[in-house]
């Protein structure tokens, strides 16, 4: 026992998964109970079906991993109804289970593998072709093992939630609530990482910085719910007229800010992404019982310098750009 307990703390040490828990003690529950094939399975009782996750076989018996058998069908779900969970005689007393049979097993012993609200996760198992009796202490640690394995379960379960709500978290802090665009500290992030691969690979990057002239006005006269919807409305329009790979992102209350890049002797890049801007932010507006006309956002659009890699300096230039044609439309209106 003294030996067993040692080759189980060493597994459980090295461990750094499931698998890597399951299969070490899989081969010390062949030494312990005799049998020849020992297996973990997973249950899906809403579709009512078992798969063997991990198996071990060492003689003529085979468990083949990723078998799935309908849950009816199980020698499991006989064994836990009925209370006998080491049998040496299956095909007497379950002579009807047609997965037994295919399988060739005569000898099986099972323990459930539950959480900790003990919901149903799967079996812990060992099977043999051969008569063979499996002893008190033998279903001890079977039992043992099939709660090693339930708590390696939750803990994977449990650390691949927390992932998923970091991930959550990470996109809800990158997004703008409203237009579902990125926002300003993700296109900052997404600025930098470009301009470093525009230095790299030879090209430009060209940043667009779009005001929506008059924006406070709408929401005076029509509500801030229909100034909403202007906004993602416009946000729509916006990526509408873009290239796949180029960004859109709200950088302020009525500002966006827009990224693409070209070969770095693409000339006319920013002259013909501030007409598509322009273009694209005029028009009319359905908001939701209000109707709105609108002449247009004012655009500037710049470009990176080679090697420019100050990403405060780049969103200056492009501000000052787009006052600028703000300023050009004012005076020609």
């Amino acid at each position: 026992m003294s030996d067993l307990l040692a080759r189980l703390a060493d597994s459980v040490t090295r461990s750094n998964g499931l698998e890597s828990l399951t299969r070490p003690l899989l081969e010390l529950l062949e030494s312990i109970t005799g049998l020849e094939s020992t297996y973990l399975t997973t249950i899906d009782l809403a579709q009512g079906r078992q798969r063997v996750r991990f198996a071990r076989n060492a003689g003529e018996l085979q468990i083949p991993e990723g078998i799935e058998v309908p849950w009816e069908d199980t020698l499991c779900r006989r064994a836990l109804e009925g209370g006998s969970c080491a049998v040496d005689d299956v095909p007497e007393r379950w002579g009807d289970s047609d997965a037994a049979r295919a399988l060739g097993i005569t000898s099986y012993v099972t323990t459930p593998v539950r959480a900790a609200d003990g919901e149903l996760l799967g079996t812990l198992c060992a099977a043999s072709s051969r008569r063979r009796a499996v002893d008190a202490e033998a279903r001890k640690v079977l039992e043992l093992f099939a709660r090693l394995i339930a708590q390696q379960i939750e803990r994977e379960a449990l650390l691949s939630r927390l992932q998923a709500a970091n991930e959550e978290l990470a996109a809800h802090a990158a997004t703008d609530a409203l237009t579902g665009l990125p926002n300003r500290r993700a296109v900052r992030e997404l600025l930098a990482s470009r301009l470093q691969h525009a230095n790299a690979q030879g090209r430009r990057l060209h940043l667009g910085f779009v005001d929506l002239d008059g924006f406070k006005r709408i929401n005076d006269q029509h509500g801030h719910a229909a100034g909403d919807r202007f906004l993602k409305a416009m946000a729509g329009r916006l990526a509408g007229v873009l290239r796949q790979g180029d960004v859109v992102a709200r950088y302020g209350g009525d500002e966006f800010v827009v990224l693409f890049d070209t070969p770095a002797d693409h000339g006319a890049a920013e002259l013909h992404l501030e007409e598509r801007l322009e273009a694209a932010s005029q028009g009319r507006f359905d908001l939701g019982g209000v109707v709105l006309d609108y002449p247009g956002a004012s655009v500037g659009v710049v470009s990176s310098l080679p090697g420019e890699a100050d990403v405060d300096a780049l969103i200056a230039r492009a501000d000052a750009a787009m006052y600028a044609r703000k300023q050009a439309r004012r005076n020609a209106g």
